[in-house]
């Protein structure tokens, strides 16, 4: 079944509590990688999201007669998106589970450097 197909269903059903819809997936990503590794059918796509974490995705063939550049890219990239759905459900469990905690925030030092999010407000590390 394909995302469309479930998302209508999934409207059909009137089922309106929060969830993560296909676009949010795509919105995630800021960019994409591709390489064929010489002498085989292996072909790895690398997805870069807009918060600078990867997830990658491959695909091969059994039969080097039927490699394709373009498919096995669409395949491996496919294959790298789907990763994503775990990774914003979680995210979005998260913020249902404590929607008191605000987004995550920089430890002191790190701030200054715009570097990730390390720790939350109330952590021991949080000075």
């Amino acid at each position: 079944m394909s995302e469309e197909a479930i998302e209508n269903e999934i409207q059909e059903k009137g089922l309106t509590a929060p969830r993560l819809i296909p676009a949010q997936i795509d919105n995630a990503i800021a960019g994409e990688d591709y390489h064929v590794f010489p002498a085989t059918s292996l072909t790895v796509c690398c997805l870069t999201l807009k918060n600078g974490f990867t997830v990658t995705g491959e695909s091969a063939c059994a039969s080097p007669e039927n490699f394709n550049a373009e498919l096995g890219r669409k395949i491996a990239r496919g294959n790298a998106r789907e990763k994503i759905w775990a990774l914003e459900g979680y995210l979005l469990k998260e913020r249902l589970y404590r929607p008191e905690v605000p987004e995550y925030t920089r430890a002191p030092a790190d701030r200054a450097l715009n570097s990730l999010p390390l720790t939350q407000p109330g952590d021991a590390h949080d000075v």
